[in-house]
């Protein structure tokens, strides 16, 4: 993989820049940057805290679970995971926390951006294992998994990168297959007929609130809700063609409504997951645009003049 950036002393002012990529190699290794993952790695390192005692804090309880009613991922088949006990979970939740809290400062960023998703990689497979497979994790672990890819970045730094641009890219993919394979899933399992049967219906009257329990009583509109659902989904990748940041702006607010929208209607949120959709955002204008405001403030106010309202001296 070309890159413009070095190892954790990050990208060198003085390295050329490579040949312009074209068709599917131009998107996935086009420059993205490096002040949008400065940004993007402290909000996905903040949400660790987050996700380990409010979003999983039910994972904790795993702890005193008996060890005969683990039954591990393939993944955690695969490695050499411990089993889960008292010991073994307090020490992941504990390490994952500091490891992320100190990886959000951006202190070596390779280093302790493997140990966080190792860790929470561990986390999952704890919290998985079980018998209950969320699907909202993937995005936000394919993030955590990148991230450490990229090297030292600042908030201010205005270079751009290619590796940059492959890890953003790879989260991007996965956000959207995400949708996809949900879609798919629904298929798979239920057949056609989960268009048209009472998924929707059956979750608001269990869980429904005053925003959605009014659906129950217009005929065909959850059907149709459904049928809406799944040619969505099934139609996600047509935003992978998404270039401008206008429209990625756009695309993250109708990613974000929908979630809220289920949120207020079945009081179901995929944090993790809307996490990793924050990722699309052109989140390097935001320094930037902080800077300026306090450039056009300090304008206001030429040297040697008092602001309004200030006492003059004396």
């Amino acid at each position: 993989m070309s890159a413009t950036t070095s190892a954790d002393t990050g990208p060198t002012a003085d390295t050329p820049p490579s040949p312009r990529r074209r068709g599917l190699s131009g998107w996935w290794f086009r420059p993205v940057p490096l002040a949008r993952v400065a940004v993007v790695r402290t909000l996905a390192y903040l949400f660790v805290p987050v996700d380990v005692f409010l979003t999983t804090a039910w994972i904790r309880a795993h702890a005193d679970v008996p060890p005969e009613w683990y039954a591990p991922l393939t993944i955690g088949r695969l490695l050499p995971l411990p089993t889960p006990t008292t010991a073994v979970v307090t020490a992941v939740q504990w390490a994952l926390v500091a490891a992320a809290l100190v990886a959000a400062t951006g202190r070596s960023p390779r280093l302790l951006g493997s140990a966080v998703f190792l860790l929470y990689l561990q986390w999952m497979v704890i919290g998985m294992s079980y018998g209950k497979v969320d699907h909202d994790r993937i995005g936000y672990l394919v993030l955590l998994a990148v991230l450490p890819t990229v090297g030292r970045v600042r908030w201010r730094d205005r270079r751009s990168s290619e590796a940059a641009g492959w890890a953003m890219a790879a989260v991007f993919v996965t956000v959207v297959l995400t949708y996809f394979l949900a879609a798919w899933a629904k298929v798979r399992f239920g057949g056609w007929d989960w268009a048209t049967g009472s998924t929707l219906a059956r979750a608001i009257v269990r869980r429904g609130t005053v925003f959605s329990e009014w659906t129950l009583e217009v005929p065909g509109l959850l059907v149709g809700a459904q049928w809406a659902m799944l040619a969505l989904e099934f139609a996600t990748p047509l935003v992978l063609l998404v270039w401008s940041n206008r429209a990625r702006v756009a695309l993250v607010v109708v990613l974000l409504g929908f979630h809220l929208a289920v949120y207020a209607s079945v009081t179901i949120i995929f944090l993790p997951h809307c996490v990793a959709v924050l990722s699309i955002l052109p989140w390097e204008r935001v320094p930037e645009a902080a800077r300026r405001l306090r450039t056009r403030g300090r304008a206001g106010h030429p040297a040697g003049a008092a602001p309004a309202g200030a006492a003059p001296p004396g």
